[in-house]
């Protein structure tokens, strides 16, 4: 192997918690997804190589990966004067944070949280120490919001390094007399204390927990973040510095966390612009015509309108055990040489099919009234490559993207695409080209709708899709090494302040998780008491994962695997030309 295949061999294995991998396998045919991508772009730029996040993902092979690999020439002498992107001062709202101002609720103890272990020995100057660098490093961390979302976007601002002190946001508590099992317990109390004491208007971002368990054993480390300042990509990052941190510390060395190449408010600013540019624009009749109304309810268009709060008491948890998340999420992206977007937005439209051919369409039972055709509101990571030379991969903060996407799988019958039939093949190809039709992976819908006076009102008017689907990417579960996510306790997930308003009727959060027993789906389903009967909504979520375990099946199937016409150059070759060519190239051979 070249030296450049041995370095992203080591990345790919690492990042995806494999024993190890071969120069001739790929990224997605190893199980990998967008958000993991951004890891290996990240921990291949500190090992001197550069690599695209689209490169990891479409490259065929790690040998394809290091041919196309550059040695980081960030040392070189550059000729002429350079400007450094801007880090402080006044941040320009973003997208997702004008839309969650519209959901005109309270947000001020909104948050995401992550809980790891620590080494044994880990005490409160370490971890007041490595706090202190998060801070000083993440600019996003010391974000100040004085009058709130409501304000004009000049009173968010970004303060320097060293204005804000770790010593006062990291409580210590002793647990040296806590078992393993009293710990989750423990740990949430006192971060729900943490939680009630963020303030985005104090330009306190972010509280610590440590339970320290003394010199023997491992303790517990919890940040509790402003979801303003962090998202799920944050969170790895955030991760990875806490790992680093500790081995500079341990070895007696200052705890300095790589550096950020594009600053967060530098972002901020290239959005901005980005919003009225003649691409952006040229999309917005776009758009406008995803967002007409559908003649059936869910998965279509709802107006605008308040939603009840999301309550413990209407959501739904679904689990899918490994011998079906395995070949879901590894073997079934390959079929298409899709993602795993295209394999869980698939089975979840053939689920709403289902469900409206159970008599809620407008239509007797057995027909759909919306010929086939679902609304779906998509998050994403939000980090796209929209400017040349934009390095994000370092970069914490609230980047994630919401936009809509028609699913049209036509003429369908869901009962054989239920028993893994050739209707599931023909509608994982369908949904995969809808998906690959979207411009920039949905980023510019935000930008029109909320950055953009001229385009915006018209896209408020059309409504808001009624389902919301967030896949939140792959979790190591298990690890018990220090600086690994905890047992008992949530990752990435949104916890919202009560009497927030859903922004969807019916909101769908998957996240994969790596344990000792193999890999599984785990999917949480809340709904607004006021859209939809808990019923009901439990009905879909148990026909999603139905349609999910046919589409694991349906990888062992013979001929499975297809192309699509996003795979080849001709311009204007049809997925049924494509599925004729392969058909009579099959009987030849």
């Amino acid at each position: 192997m070249t030296a450049h295949e041995t370095t992203l061999c080591t990345l790919f294995a690492e990042v995806l918690g494999l024993p190890r991998v071969h120069p001739g396998q790929s990224f997605t045919g190893l199980g990998g997804d967008s958000i993991q991508a951004i890891q290996v772009v990240s921990r291949a730029r500190l090992a001197g190589l550069v690599v695209t996040t689209r490169e990891v993902l479409r490259s065929e092979s790690v040998s394809a990966l290091a041919a196309a690999a550059r040695t980081d020439d960030r040392t070189r002498d550059r000729s002429g004067p350079v400007t450094p992107p801007r880090r402080f001062g006044p941040l320009a709202a973003t997208p997702i944070m004008e839309w969650l101002g519209e959901l005109d609720g309270p947000v001020d103890t909104y948050n995401q949280s992550l809980v790891v272990r620590t080494p044994a020995g880990f005490d409160a100057p370490a971890a007041e120490r490595l706090v202190q660098a998060l801070l000083d490093t993440h600019d996003v961390l010391r974000l100040r919001l004085p009058e709130g979302l409501a304000a004009p976007v000049p009173a968010a601002r970004i303060p320097e390094p060293g204005t804000v002190s770790a010593a006062a946001l990291v409580a210590c508590v002793d647990a040296r007399f806590a078992t393993d099992e009293e710990l989750p317990a423990l740990m949430r109390g006192h971060m729900r204390a943490a939680r009630a004491l963020l303030s985005p208007r104090e330009g306190t971002m972010l509280r610590a927990v440590l339970l320290d368990r003394g010199a023997d054993r491992q303790g517990r480390l919890a940040l509790v973040v402003h979801h303003l300042a962090v998202d799920g990509v944050s969170w790895r990052i955030l991760q990875d510095d806490l790992r680093t941190c500790w081995a500079a510390l341990a070895s007696g060395a200052a705890p300095a966390p790589d550096p950020v190449h594009t600053p967060f408010a530098h972002w901020a600013d290239l959005l901005r612009a980005e919003a009225t540019s003649g691409r952006r624009m040229a999309e917005a009749a776009r758009w406008d015509d995803v967002l007409r109304p559908a003649p059936a309810p869910l998965a279509g268009v709802r107006a605008p309108g308040p939603l009840d709060p999301e309550t413990a008491r209407n959501t739904h948890v679904l689990t899918l055990p490994p011998e079906f998340t395995g070949p879901l999420l590894t073997a079934a992206p390959g079929l298409v040489n899709g993602t795993v977007n295209d394999v869980l937005l698939t089975g979840l439209a053939l689920a709403v099919l289902n469900w409206r051919r159970d008599g809620d369409g407008d239509g007797p039972p057995g027909t759909d009234p919306a010929g086939g055709r679902v609304l779906v509101d998509v998050e994403g990571h939000g980090r796209e490559d929209v400017v040349d030379g934009l390095d994000l991969s370092r970069t914490v903060g609230w980047f994630t993207t919401v936009y809509p996407v028609r699913l049209d799988l036509g003429p369908t019958d869901p009962a054989d695409a239920r028993a893994a039939g050739p209707a599931l093949g023909a509608a994982l190809r369908r949904v995969k080209e809808d998906l690959r039709a979207v411009p920039d992976k949905g980023i510019g819908f935000g930008l029109l709708r909320h950055l953009n006076s001229h385009t915006g009102p018209g896209l408020a008017r059309r409504g808001i899709p009624e389902i919301g689907f967030n896949y939140l990417g792959r979790f190591p579960m298990g690890d018990d090494r220090a600086w690994s996510a905890a047992p008992g306790h949530a990752f990435a997930l949104d916890d919202a302040d009560e009497g927030l308003p859903m922004a969807h009727a019916v909101e769908v959060n998957a996240a994969a998780h790596e344990g000792p027993d193999g890999l599984t789906l785990n999917a949480t389903w809340t709904w607004a008491g006021n859209a939809y009967p808990g019923t009901r909504v439990r009905a879909l979520a148990e026909e999603w994962f139905a349609m999910l375990r046919a589409l694991a099946r349906y990888t062992a199937k013979p001929g499975a695997a297809a192309l699509t016409p996003s795979d080849v150059s001709l311009a204007d070759i049809s997925q049924a030309d494509l599925d004729s060519f392969e058909s009579q190239l099959g009987e030849l051979l």
